[in-house]
């Protein structure tokens, strides 16, 4: 894995030269995409029949970080699309097919089911929207999630992006190149082999034949989206004015890098295990992944310097610790909620 790494780091000059661009037209660039191709980055976490590199979350978290040094928002949009391609490969083999038929497919996808899908012959007919959905108008596929009538039961969908409508509604301060547009849904229907129970991929199952598929979503999610936090700090030291502040941050992004790289150590030694996860293991990992963003919006907050792109940086990481998945808020409600034993808690 570590030749992935190596690949990431050799783009980083591509994605910086793009990431200006990139804000102003809030989508990444086409050569960055293109880089980011070539170096693997959308097959890190692909089933290997289909070409992918089933990549463990040591190894995807360093790779996220690379790109996160370039432009902060390619290495989020790289974070969730390899989320999504992971659900992906727990469909069907047939569907699978279909999926990663385009090489470097690209899969974005949201797992809140705020759409509904109603049963009809052969399939389900779906309506809705999706908020947030990374990188929509360009990508392939998306794997969002919805609610199945009459019994409100949440399941995941396959969609070709192309079945959906984009709403251009993504106006933000940071990460403006990630996409993120509201993506709706107008009586699509879905074949029922594009139908899979929410349940039971939000569990993994810990005796997969596929170590890939071993991991629940939440940890192996969670491990991967801190990457771009540790990537964007590194950027920032770079392009900061050296001084005290300097050296607090530099102390404040290594115990960033510390809590992201436990996190992924956690969850890759659970699945070489096959091991049942806790509701305290679940925690800690969703803790980590708090403290790795908090120590990384205090790192850029206390460095200083004029250069315009060391402000991009500074927007990128307040706009990480904004997202629901990383707000500490949530995360450290349900960290008490294990640890003083009340219900609700993992």
């Amino acid at each position: 894995m570590d030749e992935l790494v190596r690949r990431a780091a050799a783009i980083v000059p591509v994605l910086h030269a793009r990431a200006a661009w990139g804000e102003r037209h809030r989508r990444l660039h086409d050569e960055a995409l293109e880089a980011m191709a070539d170096a693997g980055v959308f097959r890190l976490r692909a089933p290997a029949g289909h070409g992918g590199h089933e990549a463990d979350l040591g190894a995807v978290l360093r790779v996220v970080a690379e790109l996160a040094r370039g432009d902060g928002s390619a290495a989020w949009t790289a974070a969730v699309w390899a989320v999504s391609t992971w659900v992906a490969g727990r469909f069907p083999e047939h569907v699978r097919q279909e999926v990663f038929a385009k090489p470097d497919a690209r899969i974005t996808g949201i797992l809140s089911p705020t759409a509904t899908a109603a049963p009809v012959p052969g399939g389900v007919l779906v309506n809705g929207r999706w908020a947030f959905t990374t990188g929509a108008p360009q990508c392939d596929w998306a794997t969002n999630a919805a609610l199945l009538a009459p019994h409100r039961e949440p399941v995941v969908l396959a969609l070709p992006v192309a079945d959906l409508e984009v709403v251009d509604d993504w106006h933000t301060t940071g990460l403006r190149a990630t996409g993120g547009v509201t993506t709706l849904a107008r009586d699509v229907f879905v074949p029922a082999d594009r139908v899979l129970p929410l349940s039971p991929l939000l569990e993994g199952d810990p005796a997969a034949a596929r170590a890939l598929f071993r991991a629940p979503y939440t940890p192996a999610a969670c491990a991967t989206v801190s990457g771009p936090a540790i990537g964007l700090v590194r950027a920032a030291l770079r392009l900061a004015t050296d001084g005290p502040r300097t050296r607090e941050a530099t102390v404040l992004a290594d115990d960033s890098e510390l809590h992201a790289n436990r996190a992924a150590s956690v969850v890759d030694a659970k699945v070489l295990t096959g091991s049942t996860w806790t509701p305290r293991e679940r925690a800690w990992v969703r803790q980590d992944l708090v403290e790795a963003c908090l120590r990384a919006k205090d790192a850029v907050d206390v460095l200083e310097g004029e250069d315009p792109v060391l402000h991009r940086v500074r927007r990128d990481v307040h706009a990480l610790s904004l997202h629901a998945v990383l707000h500490p808020n949530a995360n450290l409600e349900r960290y008490a909620q294990v640890f003083t034993g009340q219900p609700g808690g993992g």
